[in-house]
Order: C-alpha cells, then sequence, then structure tokens
C-alpha cells in the first residue's frame, strides 16, 4: 500500500526505521529484533543505507524481504549519492520489479572524506531534483526529509522553509523530520511549513538516548539541541547504564506523549536496529 493511501485510514501512524546487517550476528540480532517490533503492527518501516551509498544492494535486498516474506509496508531510502538520471531508473524499476510502492528521497550525505555534496555528472544536486524526477517518471509515493531546527546548510529558518517548499511542490507526498529532543522545535518548525502553504503530513522522528556518550554523537551528527536537563541526568549517571537508559526511555515516552497530546501525526522511532527501547517507548503509548 502506498503511504499517501495509508494515511487516509490511519489518522496516526507509528513507524520504525532500519538499516541492513552489516555481519552475521548483526543478521542474528536483527531477526530477532524485526520479530519482536512485528508484533506491534508498525503502519510501515523504513530502510536507509549507509553514507556514500554503502549498503544499497542490502538495502534492496531488506526491503524485498520485509516487504514480500514479512508483509510489512515498507519504504526504501534512495540518495542522490553517486546516481546519475540512468543509475537512478534502472534501480527504481527494479524496486518497482519487488512491489515496492514507497521511497524516501534525500540528498545524502556526502561521500566519505569529502566535506561538501558534489553532484554526480547526469545525476541530481538537491533531493528535490530527484523528487522531481520520480515524481515525471515513477508512480512511487515519495517521502521527504526535514529538519525541525534547521538543516545545517541553510543559513536561516526562512531558507530552510522555502528550500522545503520547492521539496514538496516538487512532488514530495509527506515528509519525515530529522531527530529532535525539544517538541517546542517541531512545532514551530510546522507552524512555519504550514504558513508557507507546505500542507502534507509532518512525521516527527524520535530516538532515546539510551547512553550519555550518544549526545556528542547526536549533536554533532545534526546539530541538534540536547536539553540541559536531560543532558545533566544523564551525565550524572553516566557510570550506570541502566539508570542511564531508564532516564533516556523515560524521557523519550514524556516527549512521545506531549507531540501526540498537541497533534503529531504518529510518531516515526528511528530503532537503529535495536528493539527494546523501541518496544517499551510505543507500548506505553
Amino acid at each position: 500500500m502506498k503511504i499517501s493511501d495509508l494515511f487516509v485510514s490511519q489518522e496516526r501512524t507509528f513507524s520504525f526505521e532500519f538499516f541492513p546487517p552489516k555481519d552475521e550476528i548483526s543478521a542474528v540480532d536483527f531477526g530477532i529484533n524485526v520479530g519482536q517490533l512485528m508484533r506491534l503492527a508498525p503502519s510501515f518501516v523504513t530502510v536507509t543505507y549507509g553514507a556514500g551509498g554503502s549498503d544499497q544492494g542490502r538495502t534492496f535486498n531488506l526491503v524485498d524481504y520485509l516487504q514480500n516474506k514479512i508483509g510489512l509496508t515498507t519504504v526504501a531510502h534512495y540518495t542522490c549519492v553517486n546516481s546519475t538520471r540512468e543509475m537512478v531508473e534502472t534501480d527504481l524499476k527494479k524496486l518497482q520489479s519487488m512491489n515496492i510502492e514507497n521511497l524516501m528521497l534525500l540528498r545524502g550525505d556526502p561521500p566519505k572524506g569529502e566535506e561538501r555534496f558534489i553532484a554526480p555528472i547526469n545525476g541530481f544536486k538537491y533531493a528535490s531534483e530527484l523528487i522531481s524526477f520520480v515524481d515525471e517518471n515513477f508512480d512511487f509515493c515519495k517521502a521527504g526529509a526535514c529538519y525541525v531546527e534547521k538543516h545545517p546548510e541553510a543559513s536561516s529558518f526562512e531558507e530552510d522553509i522555502a528550500n522545503l517548499k520547492i521539496k514538496v511542490d516538487s512532488g514530495a507526498d509527506f515528509l519525515i523530520s530529522q531527530l529532535f529532543f525539544d517538541n517546542r522545535y517541531y512545532f514551530s518548525f510546522v507552524n512555519r511549513a504550514r504558513k508557507a502553504g507546505i500542507n502534507c503530513r509532518i512525521l516527527p522522528g524520535i530516538i532515546p538516548i539510551t547512553s550519555f556518550k550518544q549526545i556528542e554523537k547526536f549533536t554533532k551528527m545534526s546539530g541538534t539541541h540536547v536539553p540541559p536537563e536531560l543532558a545533566d541526568r544523564l551525565e550524572e549517571h553516566q557510570d550506570n547504564p541502566s539508570k542511564t537508559y531508564q532516564i533516556g526511555i523515560d524521557y523519550t515516552i514524556k516527549q512521545c506523549r506531549e507531540l501526540l497530546a498537541s497533534g503529531a501525526p504518529g510518531i516515526h522511532f528511528y530503532t537503529l536496529n535495536k528493539s527494546r527501547a523501541a518496544i517499551e517507548i510505543f507500548e506505553s503509548l
């Protein structure tokens, strides 16, 4: 089913993001986690791949498995990185042959060792260009990404929203946000988007911080603001893994409840291929 059709019948959706396991042991863990998450009956799942296009083949195999063997509505990530128009056409025809109907279309991160993104020859510089190409040539439901705390490369919130409007006007059917920990950013972002004429569903992307070390990683990765009260509590108990885990879970449950109570149309969980935290949070909701 196309996610856009699913939205008609589901006022709220709950979904999970995975990435392909890299080795045999990870594959066993992944299978156990998927089995545990399946019983939660998510609205859909998404499958990403590594920077620079790494693991793309594994991503295609995994979306095929999740959709056609497990029976989950599955969204395949696809980026502009190293993708010429000819490659995009070939790859998307392959996904079509797997009965995949939904794509998450992204610019992608620069290849390892490069500081800025350079479009491949006969490729795409922006996600909006990729979305437009797919919209003109295929019949997928298309998701796009957004940053509630502003895209790191945008000079202002106004520029960020203007670029996002181009992305939506190019054919994006809905948006999933980058991770965040302060709900004020999400609702402020949605308000700005609506004023700019962006009317599609904007799903908040959520990930629990379950260790103090993750704070620096997430902040560096996406410029995400971590509320001081959360950072202080995690730092205070950083030598106690079970305590920091529970602090993170409790915070995320509260965050999700506030989002839903204030009108968010669901939650998209970044699982990091681990089920325990996602299951605890989902079941509490």
